[in-house]
């Protein structure tokens, strides 16, 4: 009895990682790989013309030349870095961010609330681009940072949203009442109860976001509004493909097969999280 008990035991503690947090592990940790690599070593200069025009993938170029000759593979490998910088930074500040709004919303009064709760509407529908456009424009130019601020402020709102309605939900608890009670103040109701038990779900929106920001950064660059030469964005890299797209395709399928790879990496993870966090889903599969 006890041996089928203790097995019972062994396997519950065993249990299987779910697939989309192993394979999009996988995938997020290739692109961190690359990333990390291309501060270190990579095929070619990122703006030295060692091809020519337009070139095919070979055994020298193995994702081709751009239109100036330029090694694409290089590109690409430098397009991560500043695709996982990007998505770094901007989760970070819209978490700081979000995350303090929203349990400063959760906490305050009623028309307080509802008037927060409208701003962070008001706020969900602006467009990323168009803030992009006019942080932009209230500052020196397009830059790395510039992106960054424009769409960790754009997540921000999420994150809010996310935080005051999780926050609320635990501050209905019955033992939030006996803190109280208690004599405990908010800002150890806060630290002791309501972040431990939001953090899981704000750890799966976390990296929803980050899929949203690398998106939001590659489409800055395609519009001109991100990382300004010589930073090989991903965007960018699209948007000077677009001419030559019929004449050399690889130019446009290499940087949006990373693209594309990144984002779906990134989701998947999330989903494996959300299994984590919440069990019955991964058992209604």
């Amino acid at each position: 009895m006890s041996d089928t008990v203790s097995s019972g035991e062994s396997t519950a503690k065993k249990a299987p990682i779910p697939w989309p947090l192993a394979g999009g592990g996988f995938l997020v940790g290739l692109h961190v790989v690359v990333g990390l690599l291309s501060l270190v070593w990579t095929p070619y200069g990122v703006g030295d013309m060692v091809g020519g025009r337009l070139e095919g993938p070979s055994l020298a170029h193995w994702a081709g030349t751009d239109r100036l000759g330029r090694d694409l593979m290089t590109q690409i490998m430098i397009g991560s870095r500043i695709a996982l910088l990007v998505g770094c930074g901007a989760v970070a500040l819209s978490a700081m961010i979000g995350v303090t709004a929203g349990v400063f919303a959760a906490f305050a009064s009623r028309t307080l609330d509802d008037i927060l709760a409208a701003a962070l509407d008001i706020l969900i529908a602006f467009p990323t681009l168009l803030l992009a456009m006019l942080i932009v424009a209230s500052s020196d130019g397009a830059s790395l940072w510039t992106a960054i601020l424009a769409i960790g402020i754009a997540g921000s709102a999420i994150v809010a949203r996310l935080t005051r309605i999780l926050s609320k939900r635990v501050l209905a608890m019955d033992y939030i009442t006996a803190a109280r009670v208690a004599g405990t103040g908010w800002a150890g109701i806060v630290r002791i109860h309501v972040l431990p038990n939001i953090w899981p779900m704000l750890i799966v929106n976390f990296a929803l976001q980050f899929g949203l920001a690398v998106i939001a950064e590659a489409s800055l660059s395609y519009l001109g509004l991100g990382a300004p030469p010589p930073n090989a964005s991903w965007g960018r890299l699209l948007q000077e493909a677009q001419a030559s797209v019929y004449t050399a395709p690889f130019g446009a399928i290499a940087p949006g097969l990373a693209l594309v790879s990144l984002v779906i990496g990134l989701n998947l993870f999330a989903d494996g999280l959300r299994d984590i966090a919440d069990p019955t889903r991964r058992r209604s599969r």
